[in-house]
């Protein structure tokens, strides 16, 4: 499987390109601020074709450039329910105030083919399979992304913002939430093998079994549990986010 990305525009958010190899057909996973053109430069490199666009959450760090991207290839975009008006209204899932204009009154659309995920789904798209995970706390309709292992590579997990290296999403703007963020990594993170690759929105790659021994926000969890913790140790998420993005 061939994956490449690179942090997009000032928020630095992971804007991704996944296909089964060079000159294959490709998905785009959070094309983000001005993400089109180090995509072009991915497809043009690789000899990719995209087939659809993969959304992990509707903040406009990772959706900003998802109209035109899929317009120009005239292809799909993928969002989960609950995140899907933050394609059109960003400022929703922001934390401003009365009267604020969004980056100067900036005005997004949605792609012309909108289609929305859910729980548990597997995407066949471009010959590889994506199991959808529904992963609220971030934002309501944060998901994350799963390819299944090869000879050649363990589990891949698209993260979105659920887990960083050493940290999670923020949970303090609207639509977040602290338990909800913790049930999500009991169950989405930490019932996979230690070995799986996750390739988070923002940061750098890490593995399962790295953020499972090391990582504080997971200390006290317990696999699987739908209430997260086992204890009330886990470290508060700070009023700015952990580390990166929205």
């Amino acid at each position: 499987m061939l994956v490449a990305g690179f942090p997009a525009g000032s928020f630095a958010a992971n804007c991704y390109v996944v296909a089964p190899a060079a000159g294959e057909e490709c998905v785009i996973i959070d094309p983000g601020q001005d993400a089109e053109a180090g995509i072009e430069e991915i497809l043009r490199e690789h000899r990719l074709k995209p087939v659809a666009v993969l959304l992990t959450h509707g903040h406009i760090d990772h959706v900003w450039s998802v109209a035109p991207v899929c317009g120009a290839r005239d292809v799909p975009a993928f969002i989960h329910p609950d995140d899907r008006d933050l394609l059109t209204d960003p400022a929703k899932g922001l934390s401003l105030a009365t009267g604020q204009q969004l980056f100067g009154g900036l005005e997004l659309s949605e792609p012309d083919d909108v289609r929305e995920l859910t729980d548990g789904s597997v995407l066949e798209l471009a010959g590889l399979s994506f199991t959808v995970d529904h992963a609220p706390g971030h934002t309501p309709g944060s998901v994350t992304f799963r390819t299944p292992r090869t000879r050649q590579i363990p589990d891949v997990m698209f993260s979105g913002d659920l887990l960083f290296a050493g940290s999670i999403g923020r949970t303090d703007l609207p639509g977040g939430s602290y338990e909800e963020i913790l049930a999500s990594l009991s169950r989405v993170c930490l019932t996979l093998p230690d070995e799986t690759a996750v390739l988070p929105g923002h940061g750098e790659q890490t593995t399962i079994g790295r953020e499972r021994a090391t990582n504080p926000f997971l200390t006290g969890l317990v696999p699987g549990v739908s209430g997260g913790s086992s204890s009330s140790n886990a470290p508060a998420v700070p009023a700015d986010g952990p580390n990166k993005g929205f």
